[in-house]
């Protein structure tokens, strides 16, 4: 449904010498709706906001309350990070008043949106072109992008140099790096030095001076926030960040899955936290179990840990039941749902694994006092 309250757009909107207050009006196309659930709301015992779990949905909720007379101090919001039965039948067990805080954030952003745009956008159609406009986010935006540009103007380009030399070993090759001389590390700075470098190897044979062994831990990434998920699904599936959410909305709204009707697949998808609930992560524990053994468990518990019915607590975007697993949902969903949702899916359960040892080897060689570093690393565990 989104928002039904706003702004006009036909002028400021904000009563600034009366301490900034915003006059709101119904959004053109709202009205039936509003009179549909006006009256739905004097047929009902009780009325029930269960708009997003963040500061938009609160905002949405508060604008709701007044406008169906809801007191907003009564126990009539309840919000839930997942669309599936069990998480909406918990949320109703734990209603709370609406959070002016949230809500008084986001009139806030509203506020300064419109009070940056009404004010700077004449100045560019003036000054610039008709047409464009300026806002709180998109003109900081501009100037980051112009800073850099700035930056990248001013460089000075600085020559330097490597040298690199494959070994070979019977049927194995290995590739190392110039280091330095005589211990100490050098910068190759021009075409000179890097010819009497190799100049001064020709007449000698390398030898290993040292091999260096160690082990290490490389822990699970993170389940994914908003801003990690857009990342990943452009790195790794080329998607533009609008279709990325698309089809995240999609995927969190529900899906119809035959016999088993619409069901939500993953939580909440706007959000910058990293914890999970208690049920999640016992739920991916024993799969993990199950698909490869007690071993590959993550041994500590994840800081970001929160317990499922802390109403206020996002959690980090994840599937609704690990139990469903991608492969099982091809004649479900589309294709690009399914290749957003096995991204979800397999971060989700990386991030409860154990961490992965490494074994890392480090080789200095040398000739005639030029030394060359190789290295290079197994997956142990």
């Amino acid at each position: 449904m989104g928002h039904v309250r706003d702004l006009p757009k036909s002028q400021m909107g904000i009563e600034v010498k009366n301490n900034f207050t915003p006059k709101y009006i119904t959004i053109r196309g709202k009205g039936p709706v509003l009179k549909d659930l006006k009256s739905a709301a004097k047929k009902a015992k009780k009325v029930y906001l269960a708009a997003d779990p963040d500061r938009e949905g609160e905002a949405i909720a508060w604008h709701l309350a007044n406008t169906l007379n809801v007191d907003v101090e009564s126990d009539c919001r309840v919000v839930f990070n997942e669309i599936t039965k069990d998480a909406i039948k918990e949320s109703f067990k734990h209603p709370r008043a609406i959070n002016m805080d949230l809500v008084d954030a986001q009139q806030a952003r509203r506020i300064l949106d419109r009070l940056v745009g009404y004010n700077i956008s004449p100045l560019l159609w003036k000054k610039v072109k008709k047409g464009l406009s300026a806002g709180r986010v998109q003109s900081v935006a501009v100037r980051l992008i112009i800073e850099r540009e700035r930056e990248i103007q001013n460089f000075e380009p600085e020559e330097f140099w490597t040298i690199k030399t494959e070994f070979v070993k019977g049927k194995d090759t290995f590739e190392a790096s110039f280091y330095g001389v005589d211990g100490e590390k050098v910068q190759l700075t021009n075409e000179t030095q890097v010819n009497e470098i190799i100049e001064q190897m020709k007449e000698n044979a390398f030898s290993v001076e040292n091999v260096t062994r160690k082990e290490r831990k490389r822990n699970p990434t993170l389940p994914f926030t908003t801003s990690s998920l857009q990342q990943e699904a452009a790195r790794k599936l080329n998607m533009r960040a609008k279709k990325t959410m698309m089809l995240a909305q999609q995927l969190y709204e529900g899906i119809d899955l035959g016999k088993q009707g619409t069901v939500g697949l993953i939580t909440y998808m706007r959000t910058d936290s990293t914890r999970i609930s208690e049920t999640a992560q016992t739920e991916a524990r024993t799969y993990i179990t199950e698909a490869y053994g007690t071993e590959y468990i993550g041994t500590e518990k994840k800081k970001e840990t929160k317990k499922s019915n802390a109403q206020d607590a996002h959690e980090a975007i994840r599937p609704t039941s690990v139990m469903r697993k991608p492969e099982e949902l091809k004649s479900f969903l589309g294709r690009d749902q399914l290749r957003l949702y096995k991204l979800i899916w397999e971060r989700f359960v990386a991030s409860q694994m154990a961490s992965a040892i490494m074994d890392t080897v480090t080789a200095r060689l040398i000739n005639n006092n030029v030394q060359f570093r190789a290295s290079g690393s197994v997956v142990k565990f």
